[in-house]
């Protein structure tokens, strides 16, 4: 069990919340480490467990009927997985697997509903947490259609560093063909050219990024909406983030 609330710090929504508030989830929070592609609900699954991710990044997929599958959104320490409890449904439409290992709270999604009934500012903050998410979902939706494969990679590893404590991505190749739907010769080419411009280190089972700034002026507009969107609906998790920043 939980005694601190800067405990919870590693995840936002977590830290986010008033002491009377995190006194009631931390009984039925547990602490759980994630492994590379452990899948936690598949499509169609009852959803039993949420995960608050710390360290851990946690993909939603949508898989196709041949097997191909893309992610639609990636989850970090800036929220949470299974939302849908929270508006009615009991099942997940997304395959939840883990993309890069790491820690998460996780936490039955009854206890959630539970405290999601009882609590206004929970409610109010999960209700701004949907909305961010569903804006990531829509904005991936947009950039697999319209945009190069070379600005979905700068967009993903952005996104995919914004959710982590590092600069580094234990990640292979093909694993992040499989979140963009691509081939993995398309990512080794254009990791290649981040690469050979200074923007990122590459091997086969990590990713570097050593210049974000060059990394996000050839990254779409797409990364940029997303993160004012979330910034705009959660200014108090930024605040605490850069506060957290500082006393380092």
């Amino acid at each position: 069990m939980l005694t601190l609330q800067s405990d919870l710090h590693g995840n936002h929504l977590l830290g986010a919340l008033p002491a009377n508030e995190w006194q009631a989830l931390t009984p039925h929070l547990e602490l759980v480490q994630l492994r590379t592609e452990q899948l936690l609900c598949d499509s169609g699954q009852r959803i039993h467990h949420v995960y608050f991710p710390t360290t851990a990044i946690i993909s939603l997929l949508h898989t196709m009927e041949d097997g191909g599958s893309v992610e639609i959104a990636a989850v970090g320490r800036e929220g949470m997985t299974g939302v849908q409890v929270l508006t009615g449904g009991e099942t997940m439409p997304t395959r939840v697997q883990v993309q890069c290992p790491g820690f998460a709270y996780r936490m039955s999604a009854q206890a959630l509903r539970e405290q999601f009934g009882r609590s206004d500012f929970l409610r109010h903050l999960m209700l701004l947490y949907m909305q961010a998410l569903l804006t990531q979902v829509a904005q991936t939706a947009a950039c697999n259609r319209h945009h190069s494969l070379n600005k979905q990679l700068c967009r993903w590893l952005l996104i995919e560093i914004d959710r982590t404590t590092s600069n580094e991505l234990q990640v292979m190749q093909q694993l992040i063909a499989d979140m963009l739907g691509v081939r993995r010769e398309g990512v080794t080419e254009a990791a290649g050219k981040l690469h050979d411009a200074g923007l990122i280190h590459h091997s086969r089972r990590c990713i570097k990024v050593v210049d974000r700034e060059g990394l996000e002026a050839r990254a779409c507009e797409c990364y940029g909406l997303v993160k004012r969107e979330l910034d705009r609906l959660l200014p108090r998790l930024r605040a605490q983030e850069a506060a957290s920043a500082s006393s380092v």
